[in-house]
């Protein structure tokens, strides 16, 4: 109701001045102008509404219209109410208001002014106002009013130097004669450096109409009674533009100019409402230049949009008696955004703006200081809030309290704190509640005084804190920084320092390179008030063992710089405190080239101190005793050791002189990581941890100017570390060393504590190391100095580990060890007794270490069987008691499973006995019972005997390279019964018929490779098909052509294909048709003999030598040898022939000769008959068949030796036809006469006697089998077959379980290794057993060929053998090379050394068993043993009778 009067009167007021003014155009000022002035201010003062639509709801004048003052009246152009066009300079003395509702506009270059100080010029239009170039308004205060306002280039709104007076009751105007400068928006600027009390000018005022300042500038102080006062202040400019406003000229209401003997005044007052403000002008309310400078105005702009061209400035004015110190800086507020600013414009100043009360209600949104302003807060308790942001730039400085007060609190909030090339001072205590503080080459200094009373200074980032570029943050009484984000010192430079300083809350705290987090300060005082408790006190503080959870600082607490609730800390810089105490943290990173220490920081006397007695200096003791000081025969004895090993808690002790001259020497601090309840996570050191004690290193002297000993050194602190992990990297270092002792003397100082206390070690399969330990720990004593003694070693403790763990950073017992009770001893780890290891084991590592007894251990292989490491072989073996127990029973097993075998065998085949007969007919006819020769068939005619003309044999050995094949050119016993062109076709034909196709010979091959017994089985089939193929060509698909017989080629029956059983020789016998002349039939029956008789086989195991005497050959003989008499040659010549091995040849065939000349030639010469061995039918190939040739009658062989017989041959035929190989030279054949009178005798048939001068020129070759003969090779019978036969099944079973053992330690040696023995050659291992079992059961007529079969499975798997040993060589033959495991020193036997054991066994047995396979053939094929007598009477005695 109060201010409605007001309003009520002012504006009568206003209207009945206004009415005085109608008389005249001008007005002079008197006492009513200067009481109308007084209330214009607040007549044209707009609302505080911030609404821009509000702005202009109402009128901003409400004086009535005078017509008298019109457009004409001003010499312009136009109304008011229209458009006013002012075009004449307009020079006034008294004020001014014009009032229409029209437009505006001042021409350029015309200048309206009035230069009385406080005269008034007020434009209130309702259109538009436009000032032109260079156009000028000037007075004390102007106010434009208008819709929109331009101010053109180079125009101006000048208010400078022509203000009024102030508000009353202030103090803008200095007092006394100092040449200050006046105050407004800052102080005035003055010169007495000297009286601090009094350090500036005119004071400021008005704050309270910072958003819509309206008072003048205060005048600057004179320097005399003749010059009172400097420069005037500024005047006021007010703008309330509906629109925009376009500003390119300038608007001042700054301070006047003092002068040498005056002080500048103060800038004035410039308030600007607008919805925009658009151009490049300039707003300025500078202070006056003077001896003192001025200070700055106030501007407010309360504009929705400014363009940021428009420059803003409020600076103090230069000051000429002192330039450092310029006058202080004004304010600029916006007022549409609630932001305040002070900027001095790069102007040095040491003038303070104060800012006093801040609002609370409608907050501030920012305020900055900038371009070396200096703001003060000088109230003793005061709150700076705003909602935004805070800045200091480029020198700017805030400054809270007095410094001669420094017991003030104040509060600092907003959301960001941002300081760049700043200072903020503050005197007291300081809280400040931030988002945000970024720091650049800033420093906070908080000056507590010294006084204890004062409350702690805390400074509570929410987010994030960081300092660059050597900003510091710095306190000498207590501090605290609080946080929720990231506090990082980014390097070198950058400081966080107080007397005790508390880091609490935040996620991370990153200490750069170059960077310091330190408390104490660094002089001995402030150290002294953090130690001097702990120093005179042996009881562990427990606020370090347990502190509370609250994290905040205080006087109570024992540490000097704490580090609370943190996450992460890294350190690369340097954290240096007394005692330094971080609880609550997770890990901590001393990376590479950081430092937190506590060195030097401890007590100067304390507990432990060293003592100094003419001129002895003893050092401290602590964890060790001080080393004892000698000097010129003085003993100091060293300081005594104190504290507990287990859970140290003090501080290092340190020295003291008799006098202050002598100095003191300090101990090591303390620092403490976490702690019983909230121990640390990980600590990781890749720099240094140091509590060391100081060492003196000064010289000392007496009185006389010698020397004297010095002090001795301090002792090493305490690192107390309750943690999880501990990393100690390499070239990295955790120290309490004891300080060296001074000169002449002095002792060392005696080394520290460090303790370890293991929050949580796992134990058993959840053990983890708890500490990686590569760098040092040291807690050495110093060293002493000219005889002064080191001082003793600190202790190095960790807490009692648990079972299974020792030593300090309980690590696992060593392997082989173990340790049952709790304890860090190392010796409490016993050696695990080597009774309990098998033979094949060595102690494992076990995590958690080994808490029992009995200590696990491993096999020295996977493949090894646990408990007993025995192989899968050796486990089958023990289970029935060992190696010899197994073996024995293994072998009752086998002996009576062959026995039931045997049994079965009996019933099944029947017994086998010897029957003694004189021929062997019954034998020959059963090698090979189904292949039979032609001539055998049943239905064998006599006639045909009589018939028979010649026997042509097939040449070659009848295998896939080289098939059958017969000779050109007819014999010459059947030249006159064939034609001899059809002779050649046929042989063509015959030929062609007998060769074998490729892929037969393929198959062969492949078979040879993978399974030899397959390969001869394939070859006998091929060939038993090949031998019938013949004969049904001859038989059915020839028609016989070349024979001359009409009869023959009608009734096909000329010609006969034969083989042997064997079917290595095979042959074509001619008949005589009948109907040829009977001169010609007996002429060729007479040619029969001499007649060659070819051997069947080709004296290998398979087909060994052996003369196959058909019925054919027995009737033809038989005309002149009784059957009788001839079958029993035949089988003693087979018998003889059987152990004839080709490879052999030459000494094999030596007993056969010998027995044809002893046994056969005797007997037969009584019937006119002789046989001589002989060679026939020699290939290219060198493959020649081996036969007999028989005489008749009183033919000799002599005769042969007659000239009429030979054959006139050339050599080059000669050497072809009689040596088997061409190679072979003509000079190895002594008697060459012979073979070539062969060829006539024998009717065209190739070949030459075998006799004791003619057996060493016979050529052979051996085979890449040939290594096999040594097992596979016919032997001589033995009889007892069934005992045999009962032997063989024993071998056989022997070998399948044998061989069954092999590979199943082969498989355990290798997967690779058993496939290899199984598979190279394929089939070939395991085929044995089946096999004998096949032959023993088979019954006539092939259980010889099965028998063979069988013995040749059994020579082929010894390729499998061969390949075991070279697997195994291989394997355990690399593995010999490879170095023992470090953990096998209990154990150094080999893997294993006796893996040959079972390839050997078994090669044994298949040697063994293909003996008794050579036998059980031998007795199968030979079962008269009679035929083997020597005696040539003995053995045709057993000729049975006719």
């Amino acid at each position: 109701m109060h201010g409605y009067l007001c309003w009520c009167i002012l504006l009568g007021y206003l209207y009945v001045s206004a009415l005085s003014l109608g008389s005249g155009k001008y007005r002079g000022r008197g006492t009513g102008s200067e009481g109308w002035l007084r209330d214009f201010a607040p007549a044209v003062s707009y609302g505080s509404e911030r609404s821009i639509t509000k702005h202009f709801k109402r009128s901003v004048f409400s004086f009535p219209y005078n017509n008298s003052v019109s457009c004409e009246d001003l010499k312009g152009v136009g109304s008011f109410n229209t458009t006013c066009l002012l075009n004449s300079n307009l020079y006034l003395n008294s004020d001014l208001y014009i009032y229409g509702t029209g437009n505006l506009e001042i021409l350029p270059h015309v200048s309206i002014g009035c230069h009385v100080e406080g005269c008034i010029i007020v434009f209130n239009m309702s259109g538009n106002v436009n000032v032109g170039q260079y156009a000028t308004v000037h007075a004390g205060s102007i106010v434009f009013s208008a819709a929109n306002l331009t101010l053109e280039q180079n125009s101006s709104i000048n208010t400078t130097s022509l203000g009024g007076s102030p508000p009353p009751q202030t103090s803008g105007t200095p007092v006394g004669y100092d040449g200050a400068g006046g105050g407004h928006g800052g102080r005035g600027a003055s010169c007495l450096k000297n009286n601090l009390t009094s350090f500036w000018g005119g004071d400021v005022y008005a704050w309270s109409s910072l958003s819509e300042p309206s008072s003048y500038g205060s005048k600057g102080g004179g320097t005399s009674l003749e010059k009172p006062f400097g420069g005037n202040g500024g005047g006021c400019v007010k703008l309330i533009v509906k629109e925009i406003l376009y500003l390119n000229g300038s608007l001042t209401a700054e301070g006047g100019d003092g002068g040498p003997k005056g002080g500048g005044g103060s800038g004035g007052s410039i308030f600007i409402h607008a919805v925009k403000l658009k151009g490049y002008g300039t707003i300025s309310a500078a202070g006056g230049r003077g001896w003192g400078g001025g200070g700055g105005g106030r501007i407010s702009l309360d504009c929705y949009s400014i363009q940021e061209d428009v420059k803003v400035t409020v600076h103090g004015g230069l000051s000429m008696g002192c330039p450092w110190n310029a006058g202080a800086a004004g304010t600029y507020f916006n007022a549409d955004l609630l932001s305040l600013r002070v900027g001095n414009d790069n102007v040095t100043t040491e003038t303070e703006t104060p800012l006093l009360d801040f609002p609370t209600t409608h907050l501030w949104s920012h305020v900055f200081v900038e371009n070396n302003a200096k703001v003060l807060v000088p109230l003793l308790w005061t709150r700076v809030q705003v909602r935004g942001q805070i800045g200091l730039y480029r020198g700017g400085t805030i400054v809270f309290g007095l410094s001669d007060y420094p017991v003030s609190e104040f509060e600092l909030v907003a959301e960001e704190l941002l300081m760049s090339d700043s200072i903020i001072k503050v005197f007291g205590a300081f809280r400040v509640a931030v988002k945000m503080l970024l720091m650049w080459n800033s420093k906070i200094q908080i000056d507590g005084g010294g006084n204890t009373v004062v409350t702690a200074s805390v400074l509570e980032v929410r987010n994030l804190v960081v300092l660059r570029e050597y900003s510091v943050i710095t306190s000498n009484a207590n501090l605290g920084v609080y946080g929720q984000g990231l506090l990082k010192l980014t390097g070198h430079g950058d400081a966080i320092k107080g007397q005790r300083l508390s880091l609490s809350l935040f996620y991370n705290i990153t200490v750069g390179p170059g960077s310091l987090l330190q408390a104490p300060l660094d002089d001995d005082a402030s150290r002294s008030v953090v130690t001097k408790s702990l120093c005179e006190s042996q009881t562990c503080p427990v606020d370090l063992i347990t502190p509370p959870d609250d994290c905040h600082v205080n006087y109570t607490l024992s540490f000097s710089l704490q580090i609370c609730r943190v996450e992460d800390l890294l350190v690369n810089g340097l954290i240096k405190g007394s005692i330094i105490h971080i609880h609550r943290a997770r890990t901590v990173i001393i990376d590479t080239g950081g430092v937190m220490t506590a060195s030097e920081l401890g007590c100067s006397g304390g507990i432990g101190k060293g003592n100094y007695s003419d001129g002895a200096g003893s050092g401290a003791g602590h964890g060790g005793r001080g080393g004892s000081g000698v000097f010129n025969g003085w003993v100091s004895i060293g300081g005594n050791k104190y504290g507990d090993a287990d859970l140290p808690c003090e501080l290092g002790s340190g020295t003291e002189g008799p006098n202050q001259l002598y100095g003191v020497v300090v101990g090591g601090g303390m620092i403490v990581m976490g702690s019983i309840q909230w121990p640390l996570v990980r600590l990781d050191i890749y720099g240094s941890l140091r509590a060391d004690g100081e060492s003196f290193s000064r010289t000392t002297g007496n009185g006389n100017g010698s020397l004297i000993g010095g002090l001795g050194g301090g002792s090493g602190g305490t690192v107390l570390l309750f943690l999880q992990e501990l990393r100690l990297s390499e070239n990295s270092s955790l120290s309490v060393v004891g300080g060296k002792g001074g000169l002449l003397g002095g002792g060392g100082g005696g080394g520290g504590r460090v303790h370890f206390h293991w929050s949580k070690i796992d134990v058993g399969d959840e053990y983890t190391p708890v500490a990686s330990i590569n760098g040092s720990i040291n807690s050495c004593g110093g060293a002493g100095d000219t005889g002064g003694l080191y001082g003793e070693e600190g202790t190095i403790t960790g807490k009692k580990c648990p079972k299974g763990l020792y030593g300090t950073f309980c690590e696992e017992c060593p392997i082989g060890t173990y340790k049952d009770v709790e304890g860090s001893d190392e010796h409490l780890c016993t050696p695990c007794s080597l009774d309990l290891l098998p033979n094949r084991a060595n102690f494992i590592y076990v995590r958690g270490g080994v808490s029992e007894p009995s200590c696990p251990y491993k096999c020295i292989s996977d493949k090894y069987r646990m408990p007993n490491c025995y192989t899968p072989l050796e486990e089958l073996m023990y289970t029935f008691g060992g190696p010899w127990p197994f073996a024995l029973l293994l072998s009752c097993i086998l002996v009576l499973l062959a026995l039931f075998l045997n049994a079965l065998r009996i019933k099944v085949v029947g017994s086998v006995s010897f029957h003694r007969e004189n021929s062997i007919e019954h034998h020959s006819r059963h090698h090979f019972p189904y292949l039979l020769s032609l001539s055998e068939v049943r239905g064998t005619r006599a006639e045909e005997t009589q018939s028979h003309a010649h026997r042509m044999y097939f040449m070659g050995p009848n295998t896939f390279r080289e098939p059958w094949h017969l000779p050109y050119s007819p014999p010459n016993a059947i030249i006159e019964i064939v034609y001899e062109d059809a002779f050649n076709r046929f042989i063509d034909e015959i030929n062609s018929v007998s060769a074998y196709d490729w892929w037969e010979g393929s198959v062969h091959s492949i078979l040879s490779v993978v399974a030899y017994p397959c390969a001869w089985s394939w070859k006998q089939w091929c060939r038993r098909k090949k031998i019938h193929r013949l004969q049904e060509y001859v038989k059915s698909e020839y028609d016989h052509s070349c024979l001359r017989s009409c009869r023959s080629r009608a009734l096909y029956k000329g010609m006969k294909v034969g083989a042997t059983p064997d079917l290595m020789v095979a042959y074509i016998d001619f008949f005589l048709g009948g109907d040829e002349k009977r001169l010609d039939m007996v002429s060729i029956i007479q040619k029969r003999f001499p007649m060659c008789i070819i051997f069947g086989g080709n004296g290998s195991y398979m087909s060994p030598y052996n003369l196959h005497s058909d019925t054919l050959l027995t009737n033809l003989l038989g005309q002149h040898v009784p059957a009788t008499v001839w079958t029993r040659l035949v089988a003693g010549l087979n018998a003889q022939l059987r152990t004839v091995r080709h490879g052999s040849i030459r000494s094999a065939l030596i007993p056969v000769i010998d027995w044809i000349n002893s046994h056969a030639n005797p007997q037969l010469e009584f019937h006119g008959v002789k046989i001589e061995l002989g060679w026939f039918q020699a290939t290219a190939s060198g493959y020649y068949q081996l036969g007999i040739l028989v005489a008749v009658g009183d033919y000799s062989f002599q005769d042969m030796h007659q000239p009429d017989l030979l054959d006139s041959i050339d050599d080059s035929t000669r050497r072809k036809v009689a040596c088997p190989r061409k190679s072979h030279k003509q000079q190895t054949w002594a008697h060459t006469s012979q073979a070539f009178s062969l060829k006539r005798i024998t009717r065209g048939i190739n070949g030459g006697l075998i006799n004791d001068a003619t057996l060493r020129s016979l050529d052979f070759k051996r085979d890449f089998l040939f290594p096999l003969s040594l097992l596979l090779h016919n032997t001589r019978p033995v009889g007892r077959q069934d005992r045999l036969q009962l032997l063989i099944t024993v071998m056989l079973l022997a070998d399948l379980s044998v061989t069954l053992l092999m590979l199943l330690q082969f498989y355990w040696i290798s997967l690779g290794a058993f496939l290899a023995v199984l598979l190279i050659l394929p089939l070939s291992l395991l085929s044995p057993f089946p096999a004998g079992l096949n032959a023993l059961f088979s019954k006539e007529p092939r259980r010889v060929s099965l028998a063979r079969i069988y013995a040749l499975w059994n020579a082929t798997s010894l390729s499998n053998i061969a390949v075991a040993f070279l697997c195994g060589i291989f394997h355990y033959g690399f593995s010999s090379f490879q170095p023992p495991e470090k953990s096998s020193a209990w154990n150094t036997r080999r893997d294993d050394d006796k893996w040959w054991l079972l390839p050997t066994i078994l090669l044994l047995f298949k040697s063994i068993q293909a003996r008794f396979v050579n036998w059980h053939i031998a007795n199968l094929e030979i079962e008269d043993i009679s035929l083997f007598c020597p005696d040539p009477d003995a053995f045709w005695a057993h000729e049975p009778s006719s």
